[in-house]
């Protein structure tokens, strides 16, 4: 169970990686767009894993790459936007939400 605090934070560093995913997706990532679907963190602020949701053409392992190797940039660009609210930035773990593909299976196998 999450502390107060902890949604908080989740809420927050969502909203802010959304942002920046978007403006890196413009700039970087031409026809991909990346939703952050939810945050995690853990109790002592330590670590956020990051629940991702990829669409678009091509290869959705290779934009997972691309954005693995991007992981200090984007944690630099959240560090600049959240450092008046946490005093450290947490490290970022970055997970493929694939709970939509899902939804869309079974919705498959449901109308055949």
């Amino acid at each position: 169970m999450e502390s107060k605090r902890q949604q908080k934070i989740s809420r927050l560093l969502q909203k802010d990686l959304g942002e920046i995913f978007r403006l890196m997706a413009h700039d970087h990532l031409r026809g991909y767009l990346i939703t952050v679907t939810r945050v995690n963190i853990t109790p002592d602020m330590s670590l956020a894993r990051v629940f991702l949701s990829l669409f678009g053409p091509g290869e959705k392992t290779e934009i997972f790459k691309n954005i693995n190797r991007q992981k200090k940039e984007i944690r630099h660009q959240l560090g600049i936007r959240v450092k008046g609210q946490l005093r450290i930035i947490p490290d970022l773990e970055f997970i493929v939400d694939d709970s939509l593909d899902y939804i869309e299976n079974i919705e498959k196998l449901l109308n055949a």
